[in-house]
């Protein structure tokens, strides 16, 4: 029951009907007994900066988490980024300290990372291309660095966008990192979708799925439509594939941890398959059962 007494976590995005985190926050927090909900918040661009300065004066907001297209601004407006963010360039969760400034960190790399490993999807050592240069994309292609893939390729529609990831990812890791011209996934071993391209369904492919080949692995961070266009046309050709579910649940104790909810967290973390049934539909729930 929601009361004066209730704590307020955000979801902030534009647009705002693919998040999927505060079903999880909805779900877990009454379990353990916290007197606090998520809402979802739909904040446009031009009015971030003062939305989020405004809902962390109240003392009932308790954490805000971000999406599409605000990871980057987010970097910007708040106060004190981690390393982690600051490497990205990019803050998904937002917290007030005891001093009152906003401190930004970026979770989605580390997400993403952990989903790959509890599949058992290879990435150390392999090509990747990544499709996207925005904040996810950056966190992405930082935990990918760390984690010793052999090449990232990035394409984004600006390309820009593209040269300057690449550029950062090389300077702070070494890694051999490319800005592609393009958006073909010949030579690679891992394509990864990072842009929004897929939430709406008259969406374009975010890359030629005809070049598919054998062996590649095809993730799809998206929450919303899946399978996804891509996805479906990768599991048609027998390729193993990854929706966006899980890079989210796997974050999701690391957002309980930085809002002070380890009790929570670690509920989580011991067992997170009543979420995982609830987020993946019927044509990807064989993930969930071969899942460690």
């Amino acid at each position: 029951m929601i009361t004066g007494k209730t704590g307020v976590f955000f979801m902030v995005a534009d647009p705002i009907f693919q998040v999927r985190t505060p079903e999880i926050f909805n779900t877990v927090l009454p379990l353990c007994g916290v007197d606090a909900v998520m809402v979802p918040l739909h904040v446009t661009p031009d009015n971030l900066v003062e939305t989020v300065r405004a809902v962390f004066k109240s003392p009932s907001t308790r954490g805000m988490v971000l999406s599409i297209p605000h990871k980057a601004a987010a970097a910007e407006l708040v106060d004190v980024c981690s390393k982690r963010a600051r490497t990205a360039n990019a803050v998904n969760a937002i917290r007030r300290n005891a001093s009152g400034q906003l401190e930004g960190e970026m979770f989605d790399g580390f997400g993403f990372a952990q989903s790959m490993d509890r599949y058992r999807l290879p990435y150390r050592g392999r090509r990747v291309l990544l499709i996207g240069a925005g904040g996810a994309a950056c966190a992405i292609a930082t935990a990918l660095a760390e984690g010793e893939a052999a090449h990232l390729g990035i394409f984004d529609i600006d390309g820009t966008r593209s040269h300057l990831l690449a550029q950062a990812i090389h300077l702070h890791y070494g890694l051999s990192t490319q800005a592609q011209a393009d958006n073909d996934p010949t030579g690679f071993d891992v394509v990864i979708n990072c842009s929004p391209m897929g939430l709406r369904l008259d969406d374009p492919v975010p890359v030629p799925v005809d070049k598919l080949a054998p062996g590649m692995v095809v993730a799809d961070i998206l929450m919303k439509n899946m399978p996804t266009p891509l996805l479906r046309s990768a599991m048609v050709q027998g390729l193993p594939v990854l929706p966006g579910f899980d890079m989210l649940i796997l974050q999701t104790p690391l957002f309980l941890d930085y809002f002070g909810l380890t009790e929570v967290a670690d509920v989580l973390r011991r067992d997170d398959s009543a979420v995982r049934d609830m987020l993946f539909p019927e044509a990807l729930r064989h993930l969930v059962t071969d899942a460690r």
